[in-house]
């Protein structure tokens, strides 16, 4: 009798089983796009159950109710959205391990991944998707979801046989093998995951029972470093993070959980951030007996939030430097310009002309302030050509030999066959003062400057760079060197270690600014008491470096010409101030100028007027009416009408749609450039 009522009891477990084994995975789609709900269920029909609902809320109704091997979130919903969703599914112990893939239209940006992540996703599918990546990535996971769901009901149904049924030894044998082998699967997939799964003590110095997984792919080191030695593991976390760590573990003891970041040094001794996180096992009688955790390397994540941090100060700072370099150059175009006009009319004592000069020394410093601001910010206008760089230290040589002085020695070491580059050479040689200026500043009681210039070959991008061929520039000095705490900050607008008064924190800004600009890149290395190097990086050109060639000077306006008076001009710009200036010394030079302090009110004149003016000098930017859309209008009316465009500040895609006709001259201007300008372009039109 009791022999029949265990073989009985035996078949019930058995089928028990094998009906919740053949049950289909389901598998939850949201939406709020119908004809995507029926496209995905027609393509993941034969996959598993096909659950499809069109709003967050409706699918945190179903997982309420039943289990899904995994989600297709959609990102943009009404009411609540895919990252709202997914962020109360992860607060759900039910669901919070269950597999989410977002399905989105959104550019494939670093932001909208990020924050995908952070809200649990474990992928993306982007539409309009491939049908069998979608099918393939699904089946995946539910294949996931059945093995383990086998695994939990073989392990459940083997304790309950083995209980009720001890004679039944070849079933027990038989079970076991199957057990055997869903560990040997689960293995296999915990090992291709890039995390370790821990186990630890409760007391301090928190020492390791086990460590599983891809531990020595993450940490260098072997899982019996870890349990060998108690104070091992929190031994190599860096210094400044270890109280923290230890903070977060002796609080999961009374929250139950922890998750901490921080650093860890690998066996390469290279430090890696790592993400920290688990719970604290009890025991029988309620005390914590273990903490278990997992461990992940988060350095690449970590890498790209600062990366795209900085760009968005970066750009930030951009946005704000264009919206001040314009205002600013008005105004100090309009101080210098009053300044010149003083000079030119109001007789000075030497008191007088040093105040003067100091005066207008002052003015263009502010001028070169902005000029370095927009350098930094990388919206500086360049002219780059095809340049040798065998040309650059016979230049930098006369430079800076005033101020270098007797104590310090400037060698050059350029390899014979150097790649050219392309590249604004005379911003090149500004750079290269600036970090030469840097290295002798570094070195007060005198040493040496070693400028280097070698061919490299990058196999493999980085962050920074493209793979491919580069020219470096590295300038080496034998220095104080820069502390570890500062040279994360070097390159940050502003930042300076000098006196007040000694450095406005810019130079390594611009430089930065200038070669990121250039398509290239910057690199230091520096040892406190042995000194620092600062590598320029540009791309090399296949193109030959053209011969440098003069600048044509200013063509100058003729003091007579038969027959006709000197050119009218259509001076043009919305600053009162600097109109009035510059229509002055104009002029005092016998031009005959008419103002308009606008582009609407200058097109008003034209129209009336067509046949009175010469020449067209507009500012750039303007409210209404823009100073190439004054151009184009006048010559709609006269073909090639001739025009120079005045600028505080411009970037660079919008200068480009000017005429190649028309010259561009920066705010603050000399007026010999203007004029010299007028006097170029007039009498090429004639």
């Amino acid at each position: 009798m009791a022999q029949a009522k265990r073989t009985a009891l035996n078949r019930s477990l058995q089928a028990e089983v094998s009906s919740t084994e053949a049950a289909p995975a389901r598998v939850l789609v949201v939406d709020d796009d119908r004809r995507n709900l029926l496209t995905i269920g027609e393509v993941l029909k034969d996959v598993g159950e096909i659950v499809c609902v069109n709003s967050g809320e409706e699918a945190l109704r179903r997982l309420l109710k039943d289990e899904y091997a995994v989600i297709l979130l959609d990102v943009i919903m009404p009411g609540l959205d895919g990252y709202q969703t997914a962020g109360m599914i992860r607060q759900r112990d039910s669901c919070k391990t269950t597999p989410i893939i977002f399905l989105t239209a959104i550019n494939k940006e670093d932001a909208h991944m990020l924050r995908g992540y952070d809200a649990g996703a474990v992928d993306f599918l982007f539409k309009p998707f491939d049908p069998l990546m979608l099918r393939s990535k699904v089946a995946v996971f539910v294949e996931l979801f059945l093995k383990t769901r086998e695994i939990r009901l073989k392990a459940e149904s083997e304790q309950r046989l083995l209980q009720e049924n001890l004679l039944a030894n070849t079933q027990k044998l038989q079970a076991l093998k199957d057990l055997k082998r869903a560990e040997e699967r689960q293995e296999a997939i915990l090992r291709s995951l890039p995390l370790c799964i821990h186990s630890r003590s409760v007391e301090p110095p928190f020492g390791a029972f086990f460590v599983y997984g891809a531990v020595e792919q993450l940490t260098g080191f072997t899982a019996e470093a870890f349990t060998r030695d108690a104070g091992f593991g929190l031994g190599r976390v860096h210094p400044e993070d270890a109280p923290l760590v230890e903070q977060a573990l002796k609080g999961a003891l009374r929250s139950g959980t922890y998750a901490v970041e921080f650093r860890w040094q690998r066996g390469d001794g290279a430090y890696r951030h790592f993400l920290d996180q688990g719970v604290v096992s009890k025991a029988q009688d309620g005390t914590p007996s273990e903490i278990l955790g997992t461990l992940l390397d988060i350095t690449e994540r970590r890498q790209l939030e600062d990366q795209l941090t900085h760009a968005q100060k970066l750009d930030a700072i951009g946005k704000l430097t264009g919206g001040v370099a314009h205002d600013f150059n008005n105004l100090l175009a309009s101080i210098l310009s009053g300044l010149g006009l003083l000079k030119r009319r109001v007789e000075m004592n030497a008191d007088a002309e040093r105040i003067f000069d100091m005066t207008q020394h002052a003015a263009r410093q502010g001028a070169d302030l902005i000029a370095r601001m927009l350098a930094f910010s990388r919206r500086q206008r360049l002219d780059p050509k095809v340049f040798d760089l065998k040309a650059l230290a016979e230049t930098l040589d006369l430079l800076l030999s005033p101020t270098l002085g007797g104590l310090t020695q400037l060698r050059w070491r350029l390899d014979p066959e150097i790649w050219p580059v392309y590249v604004d050479s005379s911003q090149l040689q500004l750079a290269m003062m600036n970090l030469v200026i840097n290295a002798r500043d570094a070195m007060p009681e005198g040493g040496s400057i070693v400028i280097r210039g070698q061919n490299r070959t990058l196999e493999t991008p980085t962050p920074e760079l493209a793979a491919g061929d580069y020219t470096v520039l590295r300038v080496e000095d034998s220095g104080r060197g820069i502390p570890p705490e500062n040279l994360a900050k070097v390159l940050e607008p502003f930042f300076t270690t000098k006196e007040v008064g000694h450095g406005t924190g810019l130079g390594l800004s611009t430089v930065y600014g200038f070669v990121k600009q250039s398509g290239g890149s910057l690199r230091i290395e520096s040892e406190v008491g042995h000194g620092t190097a600062v590598e320029i990086w540009l791309p090399r050109t296949e193109a030959a470096a053209a011969s440098e060639q003069p600048a044509d000077a200013p063509a100058p306006v003729p003091a007579e010409m038969p027959g006709k008076k000197r050119p009218t001009v259509l001076l043009i710009d919305d600053s009162t101030e600097l109109l009035d200036f510059t229509a002055d010394h104009l002029r005092d030079r016998g031009f005959d100028v008419v103002g308009a302090g606008g582009g609407a009110e200058a097109l008003a004149l034209l129209e009336k007027e067509p046949d009175r003016f010469d020449v067209i000098v507009t500012d750039f930017a303007m409210p209404l009416v823009s100073g190439l859309e004054v151009i184009r209008f006048a010559r709609s009316l006269q073909p090639g009408w001739p025009a120079i465009v005045i600028s505080g500040y411009a970037d660079g895609e919008s200068m480009a749609a000017r005429p190649p006709d028309v010259p561009l001259i920066n705010k603050p201007f000399q007026p010999e450039e203007l004029i010299g300008a007028i006097g170029k372009i007039y009498n090429q039109a004639k």
